[in-house]
């Protein structure tokens, strides 16, 4: 074979190229199985008949088709690309992505102005019927039984810096805040090495989401993150069924919301999502969560409702439920106490302890693959909405994941790359331990044979 080298001088394109002549790919495993899944459960025309009211019936521009847009969204979590940028970047460099979304050789893919565009023409309700109908699926293939939710929340990065915030009563920048206080302190003109060195070595500093907020993203908040540094954030709350691991609620809160306050909110989707894809009668009967949830309004909200809590309990010593000056338990306080002890009683149970340390595996591990390797960790959208729209359609993902790996044993296009290296690696560690055998077998058989002559 002679070595291939580069022409002198490059030679002009050709005016027209046969489509026979255009570079094919042989699709990518993972993805025409995932593929399979959706056209026969009748994914595009859900979707279509979903999306249709946001298009005009006759007239307008070409659009992207709905099932290429939340196509296009799924791709994002099993690529681990965080912005749609580079969602529209991956697709366009990839031939077996152009597969999955049905592109002709002759069409461009799609830009990410079109896909954003499409994302704020489609609203919130639409994206958690294509999530209710992922479920759906998982519940056809007993993947869902919704009796015990685990619920946990984390902090997302907002798409909006902490340089950019201002008060809400002045509206000045946060420079201009600290340049007004070192004047007032008496540094005339400072320069910004002087205003950041003011600002360290100032006392009482605190960033107040009552006097502070970004003009970009309202709905941000000052947070602290997981790694300890403080920064403008959302909170994602997750519902996840404790029997399967599926995802069955996701709700995006303030950032400066207590866990307390958004349970019930991500609890009951929760119970409305297994309302809705399991038969009649199947409800929400157990929470499990961490000692982040403990209240006594907690606890008593969920026994009113008739829902069992395993929620663990903080060190805060010995409570005393009487009253000072009369001596007596007062009825709010008493149903306080009665909802503490049950829920203590079954959170040190046999039981108890098994669920937490489920929770620990099952809701975390959600964190992990949406988040994480789903690399939305740092969103790249404003606004909750947007934020949850994008965070619908990862879990539905995810869940999607989690059919496929019930389906073929892989629900990553990555985990199905590492199960064949882990294949390869299994037959060669079988074959060099059958020669192995033989080896043994034929060195004692050699071994007799010289006994016996000898």
């Amino acid at each position: 074979m002679a070595m291939g080298k580069r022409p002198a001088a490059r030679q002009g394109s050709p005016l027209w190229v046969a489509t026979a002549d255009l570079p094919t790919s042989a699709g990518h495993p993972f993805y025409e199985r995932l593929n399979r899944v959706l056209e026969e459960a009748g994914f595009d025309a859900f979707v279509e008949g979903q999306c249709g009211v946001f298009y005009a019936a006759r007239m307008g521009r070409p659009s992207l088709r709905p099932g290429r847009y939340f196509r296009m969204l799924l791709i994002g979590y099993f690529e681990g690309l965080s912005s749609e940028r580079g969602i529209a970047w991956r697709v366009a460099d990839s031939l077996s992505l152009r597969s999955f979304l049905g592109l002709d050789v002759t069409e461009a893919a799609p830009d990410h102005s079109t896909l954003s565009r499409t994302r704020r023409l489609i609203d919130v309700e639409t994206h958690e019927a294509v999530f209710t109908w992922v479920l759906e699926r998982l519940a056809e293939a007993e993947l869902l039984a919704g009796k015990t939710v685990g619920i946990d929340a984390t902090t997302l990065e907002a798409n909006a810096a902490m340089r950019s915030i201002e008060r809400r009563d002045t509206g000045e920048s946060y420079e201009a805040f600290i340049r007004r206080l070192a004047e007032a302190s008496g540094v005339e003109t400072p320069t910004r090495a002087e205003l950041a060195r003011f600002d360290r070595s100032r006392k009482n500093k605190k960033t107040s989401n009552k006097e502070w907020q970004s003009p970009q993203d309202p709905d941000a908040k000052v947070a602290k993150m997981k790694d300890g540094r403080t920064r403008l954030a959302h909170k994602v709350e997750h519902g996840v069924d404790m029997d399967t691991g599926a995802i069955v609620s996701v709700t995006v809160q303030d950032a400066s919301a207590g866990d307390t306050a958004t349970l019930p909110e991500t609890l009951i989707m929760a119970a409305e999502q297994v309302e809705a894809v399991q038969p009649a009668g199947a409800e929400v009967e157990e929470v499990v969560a961490d000692k982040g949830y403990h209240s006594d309004e907690t606890l008593v909200g969920l026994g009113a409702v008739g829902v069992r809590s395993h929620v663990s309990e903080p060190e805060r010593g010995r409570r005393c439920w009487q009253d000072k000056k009369t001596g007596e338990t007062p009825p709010e306080k008493r149903a306080a106490q009665q909802a503490l002890y049950a829920n203590r009683r079954r959170v040190r149970g046999r039981r108890g302890r098994r669920l937490q340390r489920r929770r620990g595996e099952l809701v975390e591990r959600t964190f992990a693959h949406l988040y994480e390797t789903g690399g939305m960790r740092r969103v790249w959208v404003r606004g909750h909405d947007n934020v949850r729209k994008r965070v619908l359609v990862q879990a539905a993902a995810c869940n999607i994941g989690l059919l496929l790996r019930r389906q073929s044993g892989v629900g990553t296009p990555r985990s199905l790359q590492g199960r064949a290296v882990s294949v390869i690696f299994g037959l060669l560690t079988r074959w060099v331990g059958r020669c192995e055998h033989l080896l043994r077998v034929l060195g004692l058989r050699g071994l007799r044979i010289c006994i016996a002559a000898a």
